[in-house]
């Protein structure tokens, strides 16, 4: 098999910690040509930390480099729908970073870019090759649960706005805050669970309470901080919401930032067989009955690094012009899931899906 060789957009954490790494666990299919950051500093140390390849600070430079076919965008999130689209229509594959970009009609001039040059774009959604929530998606197919009616997400922390005043918090560079930060993580890989099923309505409610005074926020630990003083903070770090599909109702409530000094990042998913708790990031735990007893049941089994598999399933589908479970054309359900959320937060009702 040839070495298809590719390129990383954005050198910044997620390149830092998934990308590169996944890349480097593919060398036997793939090389990183090209790494490309606006801080040429940047580049440079994951290029470094790669061992080879070509340190830019535009990608505009490596379009025309007909020998890359694939590419990561690791960039924030106003960046990702113009990149995306540059590199498609320059006849190159796209892994972009979740979320497909900060609404769901940038992501759907994404996914129309590449059906148009017949080029698989791929969207971060990682969740979607976890061994855990991926062996539960299959024991949820083959009706360990019974009819799965209701499905509740909790992603929760204490005090911990990323970078609070910056990009992040700025809700024209990232679209959103926590629901689009991480929520887009817990809605995505419930859809993938309950097969993918056909959003009705959203009702939501989100609050930028704590945040909102910069200069006397106190925290308990800022990723991609210090805080910005001088910033913006206009998006938010709580919200609730409640959405109603074809198959099950879904509830939720995720916060940045809370005045509650415990971190709860779950999914439970209900069924009339039975019930699963699913530790986001971890193991998930069933619960039924048997002959006239209440059962826990625990799952021991080998697991691969998400990313790893993430990276690997993009390259290999893409050379072979295959539309995978991170494809946009499934992930973009998500976006417009987000959007129903949102509307529905700035209006205060709830909203139709498709009206």
């Amino acid at each position: 098999m040839s070495i298809t060789q590719t390129a990383i957009i954005g050198c910044g954490t997620i390149a830092t910690a998934a990308h590169m790494p996944g890349y480097k666990a593919a060398s036997d299919i793939a090389n990183v040509k090209y790494f490309v950051d606006i801080i040429p500093e940047r580049a440079e140390k994951l290029r470094d930390a790669y061992g080879s390849g070509i340190a830019l600070t535009d990608y505009r430079d490596m379009l025309g480099d007909s020998d890359v076919t694939c590419v990561s965008v690791c960039t924030p999130n106003y960046l990702h729908a113009p990149i995306t689209i540059d590199l498609l229509n320059a006849g190159k594959h796209v892994l972009c970073e979740k979320p497909a970009s900060v609404n769901a009609n940038y992501a759907a001039a994404m996914q129309r870019a590449a059906n148009e040059n017949g080029r698989i774009l791929n969207i971060g959604v990682v969740n979607r090759y976890n061994t855990a929530v991926c062996r539960l998606a299959r024991l949820i197919e083959e009706g360990e649960l019974g009819e799965l009616y209701h499905i509740y997400c909790s992603f929760r922390a204490h005090r911990s706005i990323p970078g609070l005043g910056g990009p992040f918090t700025n809700k024209k560079l990232a679209g959103g805050g926590v629901l689009i930060d991480w929520g887009v993580h817990y809605l995505d890989l419930i859809l993938y669970c309950a097969r993918e099923p056909k959003v009705r309505s959203a009702s939501a409610a989100a609050y930028n309470k704590l945040g909102k005074d910069i200069n006397n926020y106190v925290y308990t630990s800022m990723w991609a901080g210090p805080p910005v003083l001088d910033g913006l903070n206009d998006v938010e770090e709580f919200v609730t919401g409640f959405i109603r599909t074809d198959g099950p109702t879904i509830s939720l409530n995720g916060a940045w930032a809370q005045n509650i000094g415990v971190k709860d990042t779950y999914i439970d998913f209900l069924g009339d067989k039975g019930g699963a708790r699913l530790t986001y990031g971890g193991d998930f735990t069933l619960y039924s009955t048997r002959d006239g007893m209440l059962t826990e049941t625990s799952f021991a089994f080998e697991k691969e690094e998400m990313y790893n598999s993430e990276i690997r399933d993009f390259l290999l589908n893409a050379q072979n012009g295959v539309k995978s479970k991170a494809n946009i054309d499934r992930a973009i359900e998500t976006s417009k899931l987000m959007d129903l959320l949102y509307e529905s937060a700035e209006i205060g009702r709830e909203i139709q899906a498709g009206i």
